[in-house]
């Protein structure tokens, strides 16, 4: 009996299948516990509480981001890929990498760092009262702790995912294209609205969607800047209220606008398929000289500057002239429970997801296939709407195994899962595993599967070909894919918050916790580690697109 016959014609499934199947059922449960609770539930007395007083903030406000913030990083994302991408003027060089830079800073950073610095003590208006004699009430400067500035915070730091993608997107279909609309006289800013716009349109909405799941999964910035949305409503419900009920009944509609979102996203793109038709990658069509030049160097530093040198340099000069006053002892236990929880998870993501992407490998079934796209649904999903549908099983689960183990042995073991970091843990794969499992497929995919007939035809097993043949092959992506991993986790704030041990805080805790009582300069310390690791992996995306030829 074949291997092939073994997989397809038995019936049977190999065991990797299996495997696949039972990560996918783990993956998928916290969003079905969610559901589940939200029909058993019923209607409770919190739940009327807050429709009939804040459930129409909630949705107003979470639409009001969205709007915001996807207009913005559209606008911001497509002028600065269209000007890097198909012009040259002074610094694109240096801006085709550094422009995905704001991706290093977590929003909630970057809304302390701008508090402290625009506040009526701050820098900005410290300056500006000196250089002008002005007092209290002789001006009026804006608050930036509102939806708008909540707004803008959003719009700075997450615009590079519109940036990579529309970028791309004009290097890889436009160049052809334009020249052809050239000939016929069609004008540049006519051609890029005709014609290069929309080729790059599924890009961009991918890029946009992308940009408004997260702004929807934040915590930090809207709880911090006053501002109430799901994310908000979810944490007071579960922790101020103590009602599981009603944050499940709200963490279902926050599940509700993200999956509106992904639809939304591939109803834009719809059948539309584009392809390059040319091997050739042009260089730009002309370089930009005098005022158009300088012109396009502010557009591409604008949101440089304000979404990472200026963060960056205030982060700095706040830890560095006052920062926090535990640093010592206390810091460097928040740095080994960050790193802690972040390298577990890394490990375990990239290992499971090896084993996924080649158990879709092997078997070329449907099956393999959608059981790999149902866990990679888990990144669309946001930490708070994981943290309440894993806490609600696993907690039960917990006080089940504790009536066991006190009936076998007479004692009360107390939390197992919950008690420590095991649960963490598993919200975090279920929200981050996907991150790891694209990566590993997509280098996956380059190795040919004659390989594979190569290493069974010399009497190696599925198990002995993956260990000596792929995974050196693959090395370079397990690295990349575990830092992915490892970044995300040591940013992540809201399924941290909620399922945290008692008395177990991690940097980014510590920074909210910080800016919550209002120490900021002591909250830089523990934001700007954050950002410093941040950078890594796009340390690395920066020197790829750095050596991209045309």
């Amino acid at each position: 009996m074949t291997e092939q016959h073994f997989r397809h014609r038995s019936g049977r499934l190999s065991p990797l299948v299996v495997f696949a199947f039972a990560v996918a059922l783990l993956a998928g449960l916290p969003v079905a516990s969610v559901g589940f609770n939200l029909f058993l539930g019923g209607t409770s007395a919190t739940w009327s509480h807050l429709a009939s007083t804040v459930l129409s903030e909630y949705v107003l406000n979470s639409l009001a981001l969205c709007a915001g913030v996807g207009l913005g990083v559209a606008i911001v994302g497509i002028a600065t890929a269209w000007l890097t991408a198909m012009h040259d003027f002074p610094g694109r060089r240096i801006f085709e990498w550094a422009l995905v830079l704001p991706l290093a800073v977590p929003a909630y950073v970057m809304a302390y760092v701008y508090t402290d610095f625009l506040q009526f003590v701050g820098p900005l208006q410290t300056a500006l009262r000196d250089f002008f004699e002005w007092r209290r009430g002789d001006y009026y400067f804006p608050d930036i702790r509102t939806l708008p500035g909540a707004m803008l915070m959003f719009v700075f730091v997450l615009y590079p995912y519109v940036y990579l993608l529309a970028r791309t997107a004009f290097l890889e279909r436009a160049g052809g294209v334009l020249e052809a609309s050239r000939t016929l006289g069609i004008g540049p800013w006519r051609a890029f609205f005709t014609v290069s716009l929309p080729l790059a349109r599924p890009a961009i909405a991918a890029g946009v969607a992308l940009a408004l799941m997260e702004t929807l999964a934040d915590y930090g910035t809207v709880a911090y800047f006053a501002v109430n949305t799901f994310t908000t409503g979810i944490y007071r419900a579960w922790f101020s209220l103590g009602d599981r009920v009603a944050s499940a009944q709200l963490a279902a509609m926050l599940l509700g606008f993200v999956l509106l979102l992904v639809a939304m996203e591939r109803i834009t793109r719809g059948r539309a398929r584009y392809h390059n038709t040319s091997n050739r990658h042009r260089p730009p069509p002309g370089r930009l000289k005098g005022g158009a030049g300088l012109l396009a160097m502010l557009t591409c530093l604008l949101p440089l500057c304000l979404g990472f040198l200026l963060p960056a340099a205030l982060l700095l000069r706040m830890a560095l002239g006052e920062g926090d006053s535990q640093f010592g002892e206390r810091f460097l236990m928040l740095a080994r429970n960050s790193f802690t929880l972040a390298g577990l998870t890394a490990l375990i993501a990239v290992a499971l997801a090896v084993l996924l992407a080649y158990s879709a490998r092997l078997s070329k079934t449907l099956l393999s296939k959608g059981l790999n796209r149902l866990v990679g649904l888990g990144y669309a999903v946001p930490g708070t709407v994981i943290a309440v549908g894993v806490l609600i099983p696993v907690t039960r689960l917990d006080n089940w195994l504790s009536g066991q183990w006190q009936a076998w042995f007479g004692s009360n073991p107390g939390l197992l899962l919950t008690g420590g970091i095991a649960a963490l843990i598993y919200a975090y794969l279920v929200r981050f595993l996907a991150v790891a499992l694209q990566t590993v497929e997509a280098s996956l995919s380059k190795i040919t599967p004659s390989m594979d007939d190569a290493a069974r035809s010399m009497g190696l097993g599925q198990g002995e070909t993956l260990r000596r043949v792929h995974v050196p092959i693959l090395r370079g992506s397990l690295f990349t894919a575990s830092l992915l991993v490892f970044v995300d986790v040591m940013k992540e704030l809201p399924a941290t918050l909620v399922m945290r041990p008692f008395n177990f805080d991690t940097l980014a805790t510590q920074a909210y916790v910080l800016a919550s009582d209002e120490r900021l300069t002591e909250a830089s310390t523990a934001a700007l580690a954050i950002v410093a690791v941040g950078l890594l992996p796009l340390i690395a995306l920066s020197r790829q697109i750095s050596r991209t030829r045309r």
